[in-house]
C-alpha cells in the first residue's frame, strides 16, 4: 500500500469471495494505484489477479454475485454503488479473449459501438475512432471485419474500442495469453504509447518477460493477498519463485552467476556482462576467397 497520493484505484480492505466457493479469491486487498501509473500486476493461476480485474470494472459483485467487503473506488467512483454500465467509461476492460468482446460487422463500428451508449454527437465519434485507431495502428483496418484478423489484430481492436472513450484506467486480463511473438511486440508498444498518454494501465499476467521492462510497478498476489508490491526491479530480488512466477531469463541467469544487478531486458544484460563473458560474433554466411588453403 502507498500512502500520501491520491490513487486513480484505491482498495482498502478488498475480500471477495464467489458464490458457493469455500474460500476467497482476493482477500485484505489494501492498494493505490496512481494516476498514468503502469502496474504490472502478477501471480500463478488462482491468485487472484482475473478477480481483481473484474473488480474493477463492477464485473465482481454485479455480475458474477458473491460477497464483496471492504472498499474499492476507480476514477473516485465507489464499484460496489454504481453499474458496469456506468464504470465502463472510467475503466475499460480487455480479456484474455478479445473475440468475446468483439461483435460488430466492421472495426469502424467496433470503435465507435461504446461511444454510441455514451449519446456523443456523430461529429465527436468520428473524431474519437480516427484518433483510437491512429494510437494504436489500425486506421488501415477499419473497413474490416474484426473476425476476420489475426489474434495480435483482434487484441489491437479490442484496445482500440477502449481507448476511444478515454477512460481513466485501463485493464488486460493476460493479453498475451493468445499472441505469437510478433503480435505481443505490436501490443507492448501500443501500451507503451497509450502510457505515455497519462492512462493508467493495469496488465495481469503470469508470463514477467512480456512486461516487466515497461512497467512503472510489479504487484505479486499470492492466495488472493498482495505478497510483493514495487519497482520490478525491486520485486525481482525476491525469489518470485515461491508464488509460481518466472523471472525473466536475464535475471535468472544473473543470479545464478551470483551478479548483484536485475538486468530487465537481453539488452541490459549484454551491456552489463564483460566481453570476455560475451559469446563470439557469429561467422560470416560466406567465407573469403582463399581462405583455409594452405
Amino acid at each position: 500500500m502507498r500512502l500520501g497520493r491520491e490513487g486513480v484505484i484505491e482498495a482498502r480492505g478488498l475480500s471477495y469471495r464467489y458464490n458457493l466457493a469455500e474460500g476467497y479469491a482476493l482477500h485484505g486487498v489494501d492498494l493505490t494505484i496512481a494516476p498514468g501509473e503502469y502496474v504490472l500486476l502478477c501471480g500463478a493461476s488462482g491468485s487472484g489477479k482475473s478477480t481483481f480485474c473484474r473488480a474493477l470494472n463492477g464485473l465482481v459483485p454485479h455480475f458474477h454475485g458473491g460477497r464483496l467487503e471492504g472498499r474499492l473506488t476507480v476514477d473516485g467512483l465507489e464499484t460496489r454503488d454504481h453499474p458496469v454500465a456506468e464504470l465502463f467509461a472510467h475503466v475499460g476492460l480487455v480479456f484474455q479473449n478479445p473475440q468475446a468482446q468483439l461483435f460488430n460487422s466492421t472495426v469502424e463500428r467496433e470503435l465507435a459501438f461504446g461511444l454510441e451508449s455514451l449519446g456523443l454527437s456523430p461529429d465527436k465519434i468520428r473524431r474519437r475512432v480516427r484518433w483510437a485507431a491512429r494510437v494504436v495502428g489500425i486506421e488501415h483496418l477499419l473497413e474490416r471485419s474484426p473476425h476476420q484478423l489475426s489474434g495480435g489484430e483482434e487484441q489491437l481492436v479490442a484496445i482500440g474500442a477502449i481507448l476511444a472513450l478515454r477512460p481513466a484506467i485501463l485493464v488486460l486480463d493476460e493479453p498475451f495469453a493468445n499472441l505469437d511473438p510478433a503480435g505481443a511486440a505490436r501490443v507492448r508498444t501500443v501500451l507503451r504509447e497509450i502510457h505515455r498518454l497519462g492512462t493508467a494501465i493495469v496488465v495481469a499476467e503470469h508470463r514477467l518477460h512480456d512486461l516487466v521492462a515497461d512497467a512503472d510497478r510489479m504487484v505479486v498476489l499470492h492466495r488472493g493477498q498482495v505478497i510483493l508490491d514495487g519497482p520490478p526491479r525491486q520485486v525481482l530480488r525476491e525469489d518470485v519463485t515461491r508464488y509460481g512466477l518466472n523471472p525473466p531469463l536475464p535475471v535468472r541467469l544473473f543470479r545464478e552467476w551470483g551478479r548483484p544487478e536485475i538486468p530487465l531486458t537481453v539488452e541490459e544484460a549484454q551491456a552489463l556482462t564483460p566481453s570476455s563473458l560475451r559469446p563470439p560474433p557469429p561467422l560470416p554466411r560466406s567465407l573469403p576467397q582463399g581462405w583455409g588453403r594452405a
